[in-house]
């Protein structure tokens, strides 16, 4: 290949257009960073010192210095809200909305936003407005989800499921709480002051087909077979009441401890309170548990005596030593049967102490002794006689099916705490 003479005249021509080209880069940065205002730099130096709070106020100084940072809008809101400053990042928010040249997309985003910032602020009724108010828009999905959390808070079962059926519509999503949604209804319909028994029967429908369409779970299933008990025993229907209660025995062990109560008044409604304590006695040598063994003491107590109820008592707590079950039949022992008429009987009763050597083989410990034995262990019992969620550890005496501290579903096992622990 020939050399060219014309060849030397390109080299120079190209290292003088990068020159300019780069020139003209450095003078536009120069301007560009001539324009933004001192604050912008402030508040990155404020940062890089790790002062937070600083850097916050310089850039809420720029952005009311330009109007034009749209951006630093959302990320000064989205920062407000999260450090729990509300009200700046509601008024943020909607200073962007208040702009009339604001692109339809950023638009959108804010109105977005200031939903999230309503609802974390908990005012429910403007931040449904405004999650509905970016329905059928890039949104869609993130705005039904939070109308589903919202209607969820507020108890609003029809719209929450309304909400639900919605979002279906759009993406095949399951969604595991709809069954406990038609639960809801159910319970509020049949605790109505006029209680609609044929709406209810629909809804525990709905909710078994719910339970079917979003893979069934041991809670769901138990409280729709619980509640179409409650439904049987409202409707004066014991022989169906005891069908569903009992299904609970079998399908779902672990919530015994709920059912057992109602089953056995179910039983003894029918006349068969003995089979149906033999029932429970069963139960509890399969799966036994602290509420299964405190409706089997107190119904022995009641209608067989001290002495066969003790007796149960030593077995149950020598097999599965428990500070809660000797606290639940002391306080039976004092309740029932009084503190000298306990030291009487205990005479004549097994040992049942929990770790099998028990209390001692003279008679119980009567009177003022027994209830100053039970004041104690009730004080150490006190925080054991609990449910608690798996999830954020909020402890109840009740059983929730949806968790007060964290609103999840099915997060709470039927065990006492000191069961789990």
């Amino acid at each position: 290949m020939d050399f060219e003479p014309w060849w030397l005249i390109i080299v120079p021509v190209l290292f003088g257009l990068g020159w300019l080209a780069a020139r003209f880069d450095f003078r536009q940065m120069l301007s560009e960073t001539r324009a933004l205002p001192d604050s912008y730099f402030k508040g990155l130096n404020f940062l890089l010192n790790e002062q937070p709070d600083r850097a916050i106020d310089a850039f809420v100084e720029v952005a009311k210095l330009d109007p034009e940072t749209t951006e630093l809008h959302f990320a000064l809101g989205s920062l407000f809200r999260r450090r729990g400053e509300i009200e700046r990042a509601i008024r943020v928010h909607q200073s962007l909305l208040s702009r009339g040249d604001l692109p339809l997309p950023d638009r959108e985003n804010a109105q977005l936003a200031l939903a999230q910032d309503f609802l974390k602020a908990g005012m429910l009724d403007r931040a449904e407005q405004g999650f509905r108010a970016v329905l059928q828009t890039r949104h869609d999905l993130e705005a039904l989800r939070a109308l589903v959390r919202i209607h969820e808070s507020e108890h609003d079962w029809d719209k929450a499921i309304d909400t639900v059926q919605q979002l279906r519509a759009r993406i095949d999503e399951p969604v595991p709480q709809l069954a406990h949604y038609h639960c809801e209804r159910a319970q509020a319909l049949m605790e109505a002051r006029t209680p609609d028994f044929d709406a209810a029967a629909q809804a525990l429908d709905a909710a078994e087909n719910a339970v079917r369409r979003n893979g069934s779970t041991p809670a769901s299933e138990t409280r729709v077979r619980m509640l179409r008990a409650r439904w049987a025993a409202l409707r004066g229907d014991l022989e169906s009441q005891r069908a569903h209660l009992q299904d609970v025995l079998s399908t779902a062990p672990e919530f015994s401890g709920l059912v057992a109560q109602p089953l056995l008044d179910c039983y003894a409604a029918l006349g068969r309170a003995a089979e149906g304590l033999s029932l429970l006695r069963e139960q509890y040598g399969r799966l036994p548990t602290l509420d299964l063994f405190n409706v089997i003491f107190r119904a022995l107590r009641a209608t067989e005596g001290a002495v066969p109820a003790w007796a149960f008592a030593r077995q149950a707590l020598r097999a599965h030593p428990s500070l809660l079950g000797l606290d639940r039949l002391l306080e039976v022992e004092l309740a029932q049967g009084g503190g000298e008429r306990a030291g009487r009987t205990a005479e004549a009763a097994p040992d049942v102490s929990p770790g099998g050597g028990g209390l001692p083989g003279e008679p119980l410990v009567p009177g003022a002794d027994l209830g100053l034995l039970r004041s104690m262990i009730h004080k150490h019992t006190q925080r054991l006689d609990r449910y608690a969620c798996g999830h954020c550890g909020f402890e109840a005496r009740r059983y929730y099916w949806q968790c007060p501290g964290c609103n999840t579903w099915e997060t709470y096992r039927p065990r006492r705490l000191e069961e789990i622990r």
